[in-house]
């Protein structure tokens, strides 16, 4: 796919932006059966709480199967709704009505309601809980119940996408008064209800009879996600029947694959990118010599042909790829070890050694990355000291907590929602810690161009901040690189995948069947 259809809900007069909820159409798909699939992302640490929820398997349980949000991005790109069946804005995008869907119950009984939806919003407010999506929510000034099924959202400043944010996988809707006991046993209104969950290591679900989404999504009988962190042993799970499905496929393995009888390579373009982090709060990548000495040290081409095998493409050091409406045409800042060795020089240094913190947990081949990286750096004298951390909870013990780690994010769907989650000032998963201080001129642009309707002036604010972070930011992009996943063709799936997530935007468990 070239890149998300994205539709236009801000017209110049901001006409009532209303979608509807139109499902999957449903074609030859067929109900019944079992899914299984073996995925890559799991820890011991995983739990219903989606506010922590940073990587795939519980994206996939979570929002992908048990769990629903008030908005879904389809596999083309296009917003439609899941438990909001419509929204209607003001003439600034400040203020939005959203109309809930009704006749939707809990897996406990429970009927939905505006209050499930603002009670659970709430929840990301809380500092301490570090939710990825509290920029999203801190944007909204007042929530109001107007009525069981319809709420007024009052934003601090008007914003184009809000509809779009509002389908985050960390905004899901538990029951209002009993939260505690959704997040502990995963009591949502899904396809698929708990039946057994076991951290780390897998999750049986069983579909809901009488969902609302009927005839148009959730074919499964049954679904299992086995926990398998191993690359290679998801591979021999697949080749060998054992599972259905399977995630992260690494490059080296994907021809393998491609002409193995009775499966299927998935090899689809979108906005992931695989990276570095420096943190520019820390020395030395406080100063922005040493960012830029380090994004000429690197060779991004290399990293596509060696580590990619050309299933991706090369990246500039902005998380907007070509998924997004806004994305500039940037040139990469080229491999030049003279030019890294002048900015060291402008650092006061002659040589520079760095610690690189990395991990398979961070994404498929990120030692071989760091290595590649090292390789390239030494010509600039610049050593880097690959120390080789767990793959388990490398999100929470590594990820933000070291200057300098391997990175991996899917993107986001609009310009707005990636940079308010990992580029605004103060947020949780702001993993560079780019801030006012290392730009005033990048944060004030992000609240300018959020709450801006017309599309050329947006275009040209985005275009200035994407520049911002390729010549002084924090974020090491050199790839973006293709989601690969493979599927046996006991499975069939829509013509069209997401790529906004791994695996049909997480999605597959509601929208492949068995062929």
């Amino acid at each position: 796919m070239s890149g998300f259809k994205r539709r236009r809900l801000i017209q110049s007069a901001l006409a009532a932006a209303v979608l509807g909820a139109s499902g999957l159409a449903a074609g030859t798909a067929r109900a019944g059966g079992t899914l299984r699939a073996a995925l890559g992302g799991a820890h011991r640490s995983d739990n219903w709480d989606a506010r922590n929820h940073a990587d795939f398997f519980m994206v996939a349980a979570a929002q992908g199967a048990v769990f629903d949000t008030l908005t879904e991005v389809a596999a083309d790109g296009s917003l439609r709704g899941e438990l909001a069946t419509g929204w209607d804005a003001s003439a600034d995008a400040r203020v939005w009505t959203v109309t809930l869907r009704e006749g939707v119950r809990f897996h406990n009984g429970k009927p939905f309601s505006a209050e499930d939806v603002i009670a659970s919003l709430r929840l990301h407010l809380d500092p301490r809980a570090g939710s990825g999506a509290r920029p999203l929510v801190a944007s909204i000034a007042q929530m109001e119940r107007l009525s069981d099924h319809r709420i007024r959202f009052t934003l601090s400043a008007g914003n184009a996408d809000f509809p779009y944010l509002l389908a985050d996988y960390h905004l899901l809707i538990y029951p209002a008064g009993q939260i505690d006991e959704a997040m502990a046993k995963g009591i949502g209104t899904g396809l698929y209800r708990v039946e057994h969950f076991d951290p780390g290591v897998r999750f049986l679900g069983k579909r809901v009879a009488g969902h609302y989404k009927d005839g148009q999504a959730g074919w499964f009988d049954e679904i299992e996600f086995i926990a398998m962190n191993d690359g290679a042993a998801r591979v021999s799970a697949l080749r060998a029947g054992r599972v259905d499905a399977i995630n992260r496929v690494a490059p080296q393995r994907a021809a393998r694959l491609r002409a193995a009888p009775g499966l299927r390579l998935q090899d689809v373009p979108g906005n992931q990118y695989y990276g570095f982090a420096m943190q520019t709060g820390a020395a030395p990548f406080d100063a922005v010599q040493i960012r830029q000495a380090l994004k000429h040290a690197i060779d991004r081409h290399e990293m596509v042909d060696r580590l990619l095998l050309g299933h991706g493409r090369v990246g500039a050091d902005s998380p907007l790829g070509p998924a997004n409406q806004y994305v500039a045409d940037l040139t990469p800042p080229p491999y030049d070890p003279d030019r890294a060795r002048y900015h060291l020089r402008q650092a006061g240094l002659s040589s520079l050694t760095l610690p690189l913190s990395v991990s398979e947990g961070a994404f498929e081949g990120a030692p071989d990355a760091a290595e590649l990286f090292r390789d390239s750096a030494r010509a600039a004298g610049i050593s880097l000291e690959i120390v080789p951390e767990q793959a388990e909870g490398y999100w929470t013990r590594v990820w933000r907590k070291t200057p300098f780690c391997a990175c991996a994010w899917s993107g986001r769907v609009t310009e707005d929602w990636m940079f308010s989650t990992a580029l605004q000032h103060g947020a949780p998963w702001n993993d560079t810690q780019w801030g006012l201080e290392q730009s005033p001129r990048f944060q004030a642009l992000l609240g300018e161009a959020r709450s801006e309707l017309d599309s050329a002036k947006r275009r040209a604010l985005y275009g200035e901040m994407q520049q911002i972070l390729r010549d002084e930011g924090g974020l090491l992009i050199p790839v973006f690189a293709n989601h690969l996943q493979a599927v046996s063709d006991r499975i069939a799936t829509p013509a069209t995948l997401g790529n906004l997530w791994q695996m049909d935007n997480a999605r597959f468990a509601e929208r492949w069947w068995r062929a």
